[in-house]
């Protein structure tokens, strides 16, 4: 039991509960290798060793009571940097948020705690998630993707990734609002949930008391990062529920009615046609055998529903939802943090009043237009992001650098817009580096989604934890 972080989530759960190590034992074993790893891949940014440690001895006189201490008892977990836990500062990775310390827990930390879960620490992400799809913060610096340094780990939700990845944590509570749990979960060989919208409850009012606006309160998902799809399955039946802090929370049942028949599986390896690495294709093509020899009725299509129509509205609504706080905003950002999204306020206007009303018809015509795709075909097998990992800072650099970005994650951002679930699970190695799919379902039938990329580890296999390379 030395190495309790290269156990599966699920493991570490079942041996507190049986006594085999204690929970401050399994703390203390991934305090270790934090120390060990992350100086070279800065993903941990606030330790909170003895915070861990006293809620894993919390569970321990729980257990020690004959008390049930949970599903996920004892499990060390690292929570995005934009996420509250409380008595920790939730920094966004801004110097001016240092002191801005959480009064209480986030709705999705609060779950897992309950569940018998330990926040182990906070992890890096973009400065204020804006910067780009990087992991690189002005407050932390720069988080190293483990396979190759010369790689970006992805983001924004990129340090839970290299966290999970790396074994200094057994889950990471990330955010998706177009890729951010999806993209550095292939990237770092992980598997992510980005679940429908109002599946999982949460509250986003971290910096004042005022709701953000609908775009922002549609897209925006909190979702767990784990090295093998069962644990992401284990995260999920936990955040999943309604809490009054958040209304867009709906009662809807874990798990759909069973589908007759061999479920439908459409696969589109080329999402709009604006092209496919061929490492990527591949890892389709690989996941779509899987899923073949799993039983699944596997059938490649045209295309997705209205993809460029989609892409347009997501920049249009969001920029002109964005657009009047973005002369402060910039500010935040430190030297050349604020190109990424410079670049998107200079190509995309915000809508007028009247505009911006027919976008919001527009929004609905195309949720209904993958509702119809979906009830004909429940789950879509497609890419995550369309290249290899790239090289950190790519979105940053140009126009140029910043197109292929956006074109290379262009199916996270559509489901995002469309506010359906999807797992990211990996599917190898090309080169050295992690590749993976997503599986994209209905609205919450994440229980399909997760399903089928079990299928497709059950074939393809785990990649991690790894070491750190390079």
């Amino acid at each position: 039991m030395r190495d309790v972080w290269t156990m599966s989530a699920a493991a570490q759960a079942e041996a507190v509960r049986r006594g085999d190590v204690s929970a401050v034992e399994l703390v203390d074993g991934h305090l270790e290798r934090i120390a060990e790893v992350n100086p070279r891949v800065n993903a941990v940014t606030q330790l909170m060793a003895e915070q861990a440690r006293a809620a894993a001895a919390r569970i321990d006189r729980l257990r020690a009571n004959g008390t049930a201490p949970g599903p996920l008892a004892g499990v060390p977990f690292t929570v995005k940097e934009t996420t509250p836990v409380e008595g920790v500062p939730t920094t966004f990775g801004v110097p001016r948020f240092r002191d801005l310390v959480a009064q209480a827990d986030a709705p999705p930390v609060a779950r897992l705690r309950a569940a018998g879960a330990v926040p182990i620490g906070h992890a890096n992400v973009p400065t204020l998630v804006l910067a780009g799809m990087h992991t690189r913060s002005e407050l932390f610096g720069d988080t190293v993707n483990p396979w190759d340094p010369g790689r970006t780990p992805g983001g924004s939700s990129g340090g839970d990734a290299v966290a999970v990845a790396t074994g200094m944590a057994a889950l990471g509570l990330g955010n998706d609002s177009g890729g951010s749990v999806r993209i550095p979960a292939q990237f770092c060989g992980v598997a992510g949930l980005k679940p429908s919208t109002g599946r999982f409850p949460a509250d986003h009012r971290v910096l004042g008391p005022d709701d953000p606006g609908p775009a922002s309160q549609m897209l925006v998902t909190d979702g767990p990062l784990a090295r093998s799809v069962g644990d992401l399955r284990l995260a999920y039946e936990v955040l999943a529920g309604t809490d009054p802090r958040d209304p867009r929370a709906l009662p809807v049942p874990l798990y759909g009615q069973p589908l007759p028949g061999p479920v439908k599986v459409a696969v589109v390896a080329d999402p709009g046609g604006q092209g496919v690495h061929p490492a990527v294709g591949a890892a389709v093509a690989a996941a779509a055998d899987a899923l073949r020899d799993a039983g699944y009725d596997v059938r490649e299509v045209a295309d997705v529903p209205r993809m460029a129509e989609a892409l347009d509205a997501y920049g249009r609504i969001t920029v002109t939802e964005f657009a009047p706080s973005w002369p402060v905003v910039r500010t935040l950002l430190g030297p050349g943090g604020d190109r990424y999204i410079a670049r998107a306020m200079e190509r995309t206007p915000p809508a007028s009043a009247g505009e911006l009303v027919r976008l919001m018809g527009t929004w609905l015509g195309i949720r209904r237009s993958w509702a119809q795709f979906l009830d004909e075909y429940p789950l879509l097998l497609g890419p995550v992001f369309t290249e290899p990992p790239v090289e950190p800072g790519l979105e940053s650099r140009d126009g140029a650098g910043r197109d292929r970005v956006a074109a290379g994650m262009r199916l996270c951002t559509v489901t995002s817009f469309v506010g359906v679930p999807a797992v990211a699970v990996p599917t190898g190695l090309a080169d050295g580096l992690p590749c993976g799919v997503q599986l994209v379902g209905r609205a919450f039938r994440e229980d399909l989604c997760l399903d089928a990329a079990q299928a497709v580890e059950d074939r393809l296999g785990v990649l991690t934890p790894v070491d750190p390379r390079g």
